[in-house]
């Protein structure tokens, strides 16, 4: 079976992208994982709608009944939404089971840029960038987020990297596999929820024009990685940065107490750092997510700007 067979590319985005208009990939793990139903849902079309609204096509990335698609209905959405945590969590070890049995699931950010790339969509939105988890020197967990990057030519628009991971070794990860994180008019990373992680960014720029010429300078000299904007949460969202590390240790000391590991543990750790907050981080997370689609767009529309140029 071909790859165009796999692949089900919405009539609409296939249009833009043939025309070489901007289009910005979204992943589906916010529609399915992201809250209950039916708040989910109307975040992914919250979203969807911001891309929109600044000049580019959103394109919501999924596997449906065996095929990956590239850009969904408000059905399809809705289905999904509906589906909550019933539905398989999609990273790239899982593309080609799911492909084979024909089966469904919400992709994660890392098989949102494989789908993105297989389109030729080059922006990706998200909320923000998995990582190397605490405590990784023993357990290995590194999010495939990071690997992805490495190897996939997508500019990654978020809110920096999650705040209940090591942001200091992830950043370590990202320089050892050449993806430069640039910061959007910041020169701090941004802490997801807070904006300032305490850490700085590889270069700041401070407009969409100046990403994309990054993006094109990039892969032109064959430098087939992706790389990473990270955009502040909005001020009036913003969580100050000790609030937030506080929230996270006493989470991180519940989660060892009860004995939660593995891939419960990043959940666990998001829901007890939304309640310690009085919901503060809920919200932040709607509106940090708000905030990278508009960025996305403007840097999609900017990219395309270039790209038609040259052609």
């Amino acid at each position: 079976m071909s790859l165009s067979e796999l692949l089900e590319i919405h009539p609409e985005v296939a249009v833009a992208l043939n025309a070489g208009k901007p289009v910005v990939a979204l992943e589906s793990s916010i529609v399915a994982h992201g809250s209950p139903w039916p708040k989910n849902a109307e975040t992914a079309l919250r979203l969807e709608a911001e891309v929109r609204a600044h000049g580019a096509l959103p394109a919501t990335c999924a596997i449906l009944s065996g095929r990956i698609k590239i850009g969904l209905t408000s059905d399809e959405i809705a289905s999904l939404s509906r589906g909550g945590h019933e539905v398989a969590k999609v990273s790239r070890r899982d593309i080609g089971i799911l492909v084979a049995s024909g089966g469904s699931g919400a992709t994660t950010l890392s098989a949102t840029m494989i789908m993105a790339d297989l389109a030729g969509i080059r922006v990706v939105a998200a909320g923000g960038l998995g990582g190397v988890h605490r405590g990784a020197q023993e357990s290995f967990d590194i999010s495939a987020d990071l690997q992805e990057l490495a190897r996939t030519p997508v500019a990654l628009v978020c809110a920096g990297i999650k705040s209940i991971l090591d942001i200091r070794l992830t950043l370590e990860y990202l320089e050892t596999h050449g993806v430069p994180v640039i910061g959007y008019r910041t020169a701090n990373l941004p802490g997801y929820f807070s904006r300032d992680s305490g850490f700085g960014v590889d270069v700041r720029l401070d407009d969409p024009q100046q990403v994309a010429r990054v993006m094109k300078s990039n892969w032109e000299l064959g430098l087939n990685s992706g790389l990473v904007v990270a955009n502040p949460i909005p001020e009036p969202f913003a969580l100050p940065r000790e609030v937030v590390d506080l929230a996270i240790e006493q989470a991180l000391a519940e989660a060892d107490a009860e004995g939660i590991a593995g891939k419960a543990v990043t959940p666990f750790l998001i829901s007890r750092v939304d309640a310690l907050t009085g919901g503060s981080s809920g919200t932040g997370s709607v509106q940090l997510g708000l905030n990278n689609a508009r960025l996305a767009a403007a840097i999609a529309v900017a990219y395309a700007a270039l790209t038609t140029q040259r052609s």
